[in-house]
């Protein structure tokens, strides 16, 4: 099974949006530069965020969501965000009427569920787990492997927190990377058990 790895952009002040629900100035860093990070060429950023991200990118096989996301991009309109294969979506409510029971997009009830389904549907490629409630719920059950953070250059003093509404503490072990891109920090912890 390939790993289960938390990520997003983040504040300083560890935030993945605003009180609006609203990225702000969060992913600033993926129009930052001039290397095309994907195939759209709408991502441009700096070299280093390139030979950074791009390797990333690339194994991830299924990524996590909760119901909140999903809604809130409808769905991608079918379609998984950047290449990935597969979508699990964390949620107690049915798909959406008229939803392509065709589309990539696996729903299920639980976070333990999500990650069974998604290292299924990954093999050995890497599970990413929306940062946010749903990859805080992940964290608290012991299911994450690795935590990757976009740390961007700004405070939002309050909104949507990376962990979540998490209530205890985790260890993480020491920055294996620390990679400054334009605009934008890039680290990655693993999780200590």
């Amino acid at each position: 099974m390939g790993k289960v790895v938390m990520y997003s952009s983040v504040s300083v002040d560890g935030f993945i949006a605003d009180e609006f629900d609203q990225p702000g100035p969060l992913f600033d860093w993926l129009t930052s530069g001039d290397v095309a990070l994907d195939d759209s060429g709408a991502l441009k950023v700096s070299q280093t965020s390139y030979d950074y991200t791009r390797p990333y990118w690339d194994q991830i096989g299924t990524t996590i969501v909760g119901r909140h996301v999903f809604d809130m991009t409808g769905g991608w309109d079918g379609k998984p965000p950047g290449g990935i294969d597969n979508v699990v979506v964390v949620t107690h409510r049915p798909p959406p009427e008229g939803w392509d029971p065709e589309a990539p997009f696996h729903f299920v009830d639980g976070v333990e569920a999500a990650v069974t389904r998604a290292q299924e549907l990954a093999g050995d490629r890497i599970v990413e787990v929306a940062a946010g409630d749903v990859g805080g719920q992940v964290l608290a059950a012991g299911l994450i492997d690795e935590v990757r953070m976009d740390v961007v250059p700004v405070v939002f003093g309050c909104g949507k927190r990376y962990f979540g509404s998490v209530h205890a503490q985790h260890l993480l072990a020491d920055p294996e990377v620390v990679v400054q891109g334009n605009r934008v920090l890039h680290v990655r912890y693993r999780v200590r058990r």
